[in-house]
């Protein structure tokens, strides 16, 4: 029985590696997101939630829910704060993420497994994957993307990109690398390829 591939995708702030792995999900990948797994965590009752609101206060909740934009403008002004956040989530992340794989591995339905993990160099988990791919984009059109998906300024971008690998570094590591600074037609055309040989080995 063949055992599906674990594949990561990765890359920069606003690079389009949502916009990748969903193209990914309707060729027929099993698609997770590190981010939603993040964002499930910290809605849920969880002991996560509880180690959370002990590092940030209680002032991160907001009507029950954890306020993701306050605890973005605590952590990324604090490397400290930012890296004690760190140590709660990624374990957490990684542990769903293993959990899913297990699950749907020897699925006949699904044809690869995609993680969408921002941050996979940063904590160094890129030797969990059997493949890693690299999503890239222009630092000015990712700027611009950033600037009018969140409504933040310029320098924020600059301060949260401070905190990774830059995507030339990424790009460097990864065993492939999709430049996203084009149309959606130039995007799929170049996942089309990677696809092709991603599911032919």
């Amino acid at each position: 029985m063949l055992i599906l591939r674990k594949i990561a995708i990765t890359g920069g702030l606003c690079c389009g590696k949502s916009t990748v792995s969903q193209i990914f999900q309707k060729k027929g990948a099993y698609v997770v997101s590190a981010d939603a797994i993040v964002h499930q965590l910290l809605s849920a009752e969880s002991p996560i939630k509880k180690q959370l609101i002990a590092l940030l206060g209680e002032e991160a909740i907001r009507e029950t829910e954890l306020d993701r934009a306050f605890i973005a403008e605590k952590v990324f002004s604090n490397k400290e704060t930012l890296d004690a956040l760190e140590a709660i989530l990624h374990p957490a992340v990684l542990e769903e993420i293993e959990k899913q794989y297990n699950q749907v591995q020897n699925r006949e339905n699904y044809t690869v497994f995609i993680a969408e993990i921002p941050l996979l160099y940063e904590i160094e988990k890129a030797h969990l994957f059997d493949t890693v791919i690299a999503v890239v984009a222009d630092p000015k059109i990712a700027k611009k993307r950033f600037q009018e998906k969140t409504n933040h300024s310029a320098e924020e971008f600059e301060k949260r990109m401070t905190h990774q690998l830059s995507p030339l570094e990424k790009s460097a590591r990864a065993d492939f690398t999709i430049e996203n600074n084009g149309n959606l037609q130039e995007l799929e055309s170049q996942i089309d390829e990677i696809y092709q040989n991603l599911t032919q080995e």
